[in-house]
């Protein structure tokens, strides 16, 4: 008999921070560049080098782990997390173990289908990053240590976990996403590697409770990723025990091209990594006044603007969503907001401008259409200078150039035509070339009056303004 199985998932969720230097030393903290141009003997591990604590991405986690609704640790040590591979130079990292800066937190997530449900988080802590393999063909890797020391937060979710699929999951890595960038915590930037998701799923059987044996499916750095991922591996599992054989506990990669899994090692348990304080460093300490002083600097996150989107400027909850998902987006509709129809612009910036944006691969902060730019196409279009046609056509102009819409409109003659004896003597030519329509209509089909109103419009080479065209052939009709 074939058993039906679902998927319990724990996400671990890694964000390099936005600092300028290294976590415990002075190197740049920047992406790309020549390897191993950026170290030195405290990122290399060399003997008798010190760390030194970087105060800034303290301060970035603290941040975020009130965000997240997490209790704080006032007092809290680093530890050495031991393990040897290549790309860790110490041969252990510098973490946080028994008291993490944020812990018992939690994350609200929305699914497509309308249903909210509460994710529950573990631990915040904090971190520095290791080196980064390179393999470079047969049996050879290279190792980059720029990312050596890094500083990272960890976000790990509660166990059990609360994540009951792959959509699920994916959900909750976007929003935890939109909230770091929110925070100016990550540029949330995922093919760089300066977020990556590792969820740890099990099976169980449908309608039942409990974990199985878990594995980890390591840097994921797309939600297309951990959603594929998690789908391969609920399949994968299932099948292994449906044919009696076990699931092993196993670390994991994951092959974007064949969309399969693939070990990598053999799973540590926690008692092999053999934690102990880091001796190189004093113990955090954090007073009610500092941690209350950063929970009032904490920005409008994403769930408070979405509610004041749709309250403030009347939108529908769907667009409200689209454009508070992203801080730059939400910057920009109400800069452009300012002074013009809030909903005008919301269905620009989601429909017409989106467009612009995927089918070049750009994002909000790279167009050329500025703001203030979009604002001024709205008016005029909304004031009857030009037509919602024209207004298409000029948006299209605007992306590529970044001239404004009144400059465009004026080189092009895109102005729109209310003359009233320019738009009769149209309307009077697609009345006689139309006699059939007019007897429809006349019978009273007014579903036909769109085809004359098309005539009008195309002969105007879409300028004239539509209103007055309707208000024309209505008069004319009632002429006959």
């Amino acid at each position: 008999m074939t058993t039906t199985y679902e998927p319990i998932v724990g996400m671990e969720c890694h964000a390099e921070l936005l600092t300028e230097s290294k976590m415990f030393c002075g190197c740049a903290n920047a992406f790309g560049g020549a390897p191993n141009t950026r170290t030195c003997p405290v990122c290399l591990g060399l003997p008798g080098s010190l760390p030194t604590m970087n105060r800034r991405a303290v301060d970035l986690v603290l941040r975020t782990a009130l965000a997240l609704h997490c209790e704080i640790s006032l007092d809290c040590l680093f530890a050495r997390k031991n393990y040897f591979y290549p790309d860790l130079p110490k041969g252990y990292q510098i973490s946080q173990y028994d008291d993490p800066i944020g812990k018992s937190g939690y994350l609200d997530i929305t699914l497509e289908d309308g249903r909210s449900k509460r994710i529950h988080i573990r631990r915040v802590h904090l971190e520095e990053d290791t080196g980064k393999l390179i393999h470079a063909g047969g049996n050879e890797s290279e190792v980059d240590y720029n990312r050596s020391g890094v500083p990272l937060m960890e976000v790990v979710t509660e166990f059990p976990p609360d994540i009951e699929s792959a959509d699920e999951a994916k959900a909750y890595l976007e929003k935890l996403r939109s909230i770091l960038i929110y925070l100016g915590v990550s540029d949330g930037k995922m093919e760089e590697g300066h977020l990556r998701a590792e969820p740890n799923l099990s099976i169980r059987p449908v309608g039942t409770t409990g974990v199985g044996v878990k594995t980890e499916i390591k840097n994921l750095n797309s939600f297309k990723s951990v959603y594929k991922g998690i789908e391969y591996e609920l399949v994968r599992q299932s099948e292994l025990l449906n044919a009696g054989e076990p699931v092993r506990q196993e670390t994991l990669g994951w092959n974007d091209v064949s969309g399969e899994t693939y070990h990598m090692r053999f799973k540590e348990e926690e008692q092999e990594y053999r934690y102990f304080p880091e001796p190189d460093l004093v113990p955090l300490h954090f007073d009610t006044p500092d941690i209350e002083a950063a929970r009032a600097d904490l920005p409008e996150l994403p769930d408070a603007k979405r509610e004041r989107f749709t309250s403030q400027y009347g939108l529908r909850d769907y667009e409200a969503g689209i454009l508070t998902a992203s801080r730059p987006l939400a910057d920009y509709f109400e800069e452009a907001a300012s002074g013009a129809d809030p909903k005008a612009i919301a269905n620009y910036v989601t429909g017409d401008l989106a467009k612009l944006l995927n089918a070049s691969g750009q994002e909000i902060n790279d167009t050329k259409v500025t703001a203030a730019h979009l604002r001024e196409l709205i008016m005029l279009r909304d004031d009857g200078k030009i037509t919602n046609n024209s207004a298409k056509a000029v948006l299209a102009e605007m992306f590529e150039s970044g001239e404004s819409a009144s400059t465009i409109v004026e080189a092009r003659g895109l102005a729109a035509v209310s003359d009233d004896s320019a738009i009769a003597a149209e309307v009077d030519k697609a009345l006689a070339a139309s006699p059939d329509v007019v007897a429809k209509i006349k019978g009273g089909n007014e579903k036909s009056k769109g085809f004359l109103t098309g005539m009008v419009m195309k002969a105007m080479k879409g300028q004239a303004r539509p209103d007055v065209v309707n208000r024309l052939i209505d008069e004319r009709l009632a002429a006959l």
